[in-house]
C-alpha cells in the first residue's frame, strides 16, 4: 500500500508539478480553525472527487499556476505546388527562427504566401510570388518574380533573363540586380543599397525563349524538340553548311568515312585521346605569350575537324544501310550523308539516346578527322629515305715471313746490294722483317661500333639501341616492384601522413635513377634500361621531362601506359615526349 500511495505521489508530481502537490492532502488534513469559521449549516453532500487543478493556491502563499492556452487547430496542408518552410513566430520579428538552409526550385513556380517566410530562395527556370517574407537573398534565372503589397525581401534580389514587378509597400532590402530583364516598379521604389541593371531586355527575352528547349529538351537527354520551331531552323542550317563541306572537300570526308570503316575502334580512341590531350595543351599556351595568340587557331581547327568528322560518320552511316558503288561520286556520296544526317537527327529526338548520340559520334568524327589529317600529311611530305652508309675497304693484314726465308735473309746480306730495280718490292719487303709484327685491329664498318669492354659502355650508350624493345609486360612488372618498394619506403618514413607524399616520392625516385643508372631497381631486376633515341646519354632535363609527363600517362585512366601495345616502337606518351624508349639487355649487362 505504501508504494503504491508513492508511485500516485510521483504521478502527481510529474503531471502537475510542486505547486499541485503542496496543496493535494488539504482536503485530509485541514485546520480546525478553518473549520469552524464555516457557518453551521447542515453537511452539504460531499461532492464526487475531482483532479485538482493548476488554478488552485499552495499552502505556502505562492501566486497560482497560469492555465496553459488551449491547443491551436493544425494548419491545413499545403496546396499542391506550394512549398512552405517556416511559419513566422510573431509578425514584429518575422524571420526569427528561421533556418540557414536555403530554398531551390528548379522548372518550378515557388509562392511565399502570407505568413510564410524563407531564408535563401533560389529559383531556375520558374516563376515567384513573394506575399509574406524572404529573409535572405532572392535569386531568379530566367523567370518572372513579384513582390506584393507588405512583403519584402531583406537580402539582394537578382533577377536574370525575367521580370521583376514591385508593388507599392514592398521592399528590398539591400541590392535590386536586373540581367536582361525589366522592372516594374513605383517611381518612389528605392532598394536599400544599390540598383544594378546590365543588359538590355532584349537579351533576357532571348533568354526566355530557351527556357522550353532547355526543360523540354536538354533535360531529358535530347537535342532536338519537335515541337519547338527554332529549334527546326538551326537542323537545317547546319544540314546545309555539312552538306556544302560535303560537295567542297570531297576527298577529305572519303578519307575520313574509310577510316572509321577500316579502324572504328582504333578511330575513337584517336578522339578521346584528342580531347584529353586538349586540356593540358591550352593550359601550356595560355601560360606563354605567344601561346595566347595561338589558342584561337587551335580552337578553330578542333572545329573544323568536329564539323568534317560528323560529315564523315553521316557518309559512313548512309554507306552502312546503303552500299555505295563509287568512292568518289558525288551523287552517291550526297546520297549517303542525307541519309546518315536524317538517321542522327531521329536519334537526336528520342530522350537520354539523344546526347548519346552526338557525344559518341563526334568523338568517333573527330578522331576520324584527325587520323585522315596525319595520313594525308605523310602520304605528302614522305620522310627522307636514308642512302645505305658505304663499308669502307679492310686493308689486308701483312703476311708475317716463314722462319726459311727469314735465316736466308738474315744470312745472305750481299743480296740485298745486288738487287736491281725490279727487286724493290722485294727489299721493301726485306726492310720490314726485322720490325716487331703487330696486327691492327679491324675498322667497324657498321653505324654502332661494339663495345670492347665493359667499361666503354658508359662512353658509347649507342649499343644499347640494338637491344629489343621492352614489351608492356615487363614495364609493368618493373614498374610494380617500385612502386612497392617506394610505398615500403614512405611507410616506414616519419612523415605524418605519408599518402599525401606518395606521389611525389615516387617521381622523385624515377627521376633520380633514370639520371642515375638509366634504369630503377625493378628495371634491374627486370633487365630494362632507358635510352634516347639518338644513342646520346641521358641528361636530367630529359629525365625530369619523362618523369612529370609519366604521371599525366597514368592520370589519363592509364592510356599514356597503355600507347605502348600499339606503337610501333613501345613507346609510351612520356617517351615519345622526352625522346626515349626502353630496352631489354642480356643478363649481368653492365650498368653505367
Amino acid at each position: 500500500m505504501t508504494r503504491l500511495i508513492r508511485l500516485a505521489l510521483m504521478c502527481a508530481t510529474c503531471a502537475w508539478g510542486p505547486a499541485a502537490l503542496a496543496q493535494t492532502p488539504d482536503a485530509a488534513t485541514a485546520s480546525p480553525a478553518a473549520t469552524t469559521a464555516q457557518p453551521a449549516t447542515a453537511p452539504a453532500p460531499e461532492p464526487a472527487p475531482q483532479a485538482p487543478t493548476v488554478e488552485r493556491s499552495t499552502r505556502a502563499g505562492r501566486p497560482p499556476r497560469p492555465t496553459p492556452p488551449p491547443a491551436v487547430a493544425a494548419e491545413p496542408p499545403p496546396a499542391p505546388g506550394e512549398e512552405r518552410i517556416t511559419m513566422l513566430p510573431s509578425p514584429e520579428f518575422p524571420c526569427d527562427g528561421i533556418g540557414h538552409n536555403p530554398g531551390f526550385r528548379l522548372g518550378q513556380d515557388q509562392v511565399v504566401r502570407k505568413g510564410d517566410a524563407f531564408r535563401d530562395l533560389v529559383v531556375v527556370f520558374g516563376n515567384v510570388l513573394v506575399e509574406g517574407h524572404v529573409c535572405g537573398d532572392l535569386s531568379v534565372t530566367l523567370g518572372d518574380v513579384r513582390i506584393a503589397s507588405g512583403a519584402s525581401v531583406e537580402g539582394t534580389l537578382v533577377v536574370v533573363g525575367g521580370k521583376a514587378t514591385i508593388e507599392p509597400g514592398a521592399s528590398v532590402g539591400q541590392e535590386l540586380v536586373l540581367v536582361g530583364g525589366t522592372l516594374d516598379a513605383p517611381a518612389d521604389f528605392r532598394p536599400g543599397r544599390e540598383q544594378i541593371v546590365v543588359g538590355v531586355p532584349l537579351l533576357g527575352t532571348g533568354l526566355r525563349q530557351s527556357v522550353p528547349y532547355i526543360t523540354r529538351g536538354l533535360l531529358l537527354g535530347r537535342l532536338i524538340v519537335p515541337d519547338i520551331g527554332w529549334v527546326w531552323g538551326v537542323v537545317a542550317v547546319l544540314f546545309f553548311v555539312q552538306l556544302l563541306l560535303n560537295l567542297l572537300f570531297p576527298r577529305a570526308t572519303a578519307a575520313s568515312a574509310t577510316i572509321i570503316a577500316e579502324r572504328p575502334l582504333s578511330t575513337f580512341m584517336a578522339g578521346v585521346l584528342v580531347l584529353v590531350l586538349t586540356g593540358p595543351v591550352v593550359a601550356l599556351l595560355a601560360v606563354t605569350v605567344i601561346g595566347i595568340a595561338v589558342l584561337p587557331v587551335l580552337f578553330g581547327g578542333l572545329l573544323i575537324a568536329w564539323i568534317v568528322g560528323k560529315v564523315a560518320v553521316n557518309r559512313w552511316i548512309g554507306t552502312r544501310l546503303f552500299e555505295q558503288d563509287d568512292m568518289e561520286s558525288r551523287v552517291e556520296s550526297t546520297r549517303s550523308f542525307v541519309i546518315g544526317f536524317v538517321v542522327i537527327t531521329i536519334t537526336y529526338m528520342i530522350p537520354l539516346l539523344g546526347v548519346v548520340v552526338w557525344g559518341l559520334s563526334g568523338v568517333l568524327g573527330l578522331g576520324a578527322a584527325t587520323l585522315a589529317f596525319v595520313r594525308g600529311y605523310r602520304r605528302e611530305n614522305p620522310p627522307a629515305v636514308r642512302a645505305p652508309r658505304e663499308t669502307p675497304p679492310v686493308p689486308p693484314p701483312p703476311v708475317p715471313p716463314s722462319p726459311f726465308e727469314a735465316a736466308a735473309l738474315g744470312a745472305t746480306p750481299a743480296l740485298a746490294e745486288g738487287a736491281g730495280a725490279g727487286d724493290a718490292d722485294l727489299s721493301m719487303h726485306r726492310s720490314t722483317l726485322g720490325d716487331t709484327y703487330t696486327m691492327p685491329p679491324p675498322a667497324f664498318a657498321g653505324a654502332v661500333p661494339p663495345a670492347a669492354h665493359a667499361s666503354d659502355f658508359s662512353l658509347d650508350p649507342r649499343a644499347l639501341l640494338a637491344y629489343p624493345r621492352a614489351s608492356f609486360g615487363e614495364r609493368a612488372a618493373a614498374f610494380a616492384l617500385d612502386v612497392l618498394l617506394v610505398g615500403m619506403l614512405t611507410a616506414m618514413s616519419s612523415l605524418r601522413d605519408p599518402s599525401d607524399y606518395f606521389v611525389q616520392v615516387l617521381v622523385v625516385y624515377h627521376v633520380a635513377f633514370w639520371f642515375w643508372k638509366a634504369t630503377t631497381l625493378g628495371g634491374i631486376i627486370c633487365q630494362l634500361r632507358v635510352v634516347r633515341v639518338d644513342g646520346a646519354p641521358l641528361r636530367f632535363v630529359d629525365v625530369l621531362v619523362r618523369g612529370l609527363v609519366g604521371v599525366f600517362s597514368i592520370a589519363t585512366f592509364g592510356l599514356g601506359a597503355l600507347w605502348i601495345l600499339r606503337d610501333p616502337e613501345r613507346q609510351s606518351w612520356h617517351d615519345k615526349v622526352s625522346g626515349t624508349v626502353v630496352v631489354r639487355v642480356p643478363k649481368h649487362y653492365p650498368l653505367p
